[in-house]
């Protein structure tokens, strides 16, 4: 089975996003989750678990999920944008980083985890 994965900037909208398209789902964040997660990952000098969760079920604390939706995060919240898909942030944001070689990422088939680079 073949899955399309894209991943863009859109600055078309009110304020910049990240925007996953993951077949026929389109999921959105924050475009400066990027940049706040990695200074979080970077201030926390150690790997910490993904946590990846959808919209709705709970978060482990202690996760990049978890902080992802967290009042104490820097927006004070989810950083997903489209109401019902707001989660599965470790899941989607996390490989963007990689790829801008923000981070490293274990790819492991489950209990993964981030480290800022």
């Amino acid at each position: 089975m073949d899955i399309c994965l894209r991943v863009w900037k859109d600055d078309a909208a009110d304020q910049p996003r990240l925007v996953v398209q993951v077949g026929a789902t389109q999921l959105s964040y924050q475009w400066r989750s990027i940049a706040d997660c990695h200074a979080m990952l970077a201030e926390q000098a150690d790997w910490m678990p993904l946590g990846n969760a959808d919209e709705g079920k709970p978060t482990q604390p202690g996760t990049i999920e978890d902080w992802a939706r967290s009042s104490g995060n820097p927006i004070g919240g989810y950083y997903g944008l489209r109401k019902g898909y707001r989660g599965r942030f470790a899941n989607y944001v996390t490989p963007v980083m990689v790829m801008l070689g923000l981070i490293d990422l274990e790819h492991g088939a489950r209990n993964n985890q981030a480290r800022a680079l």
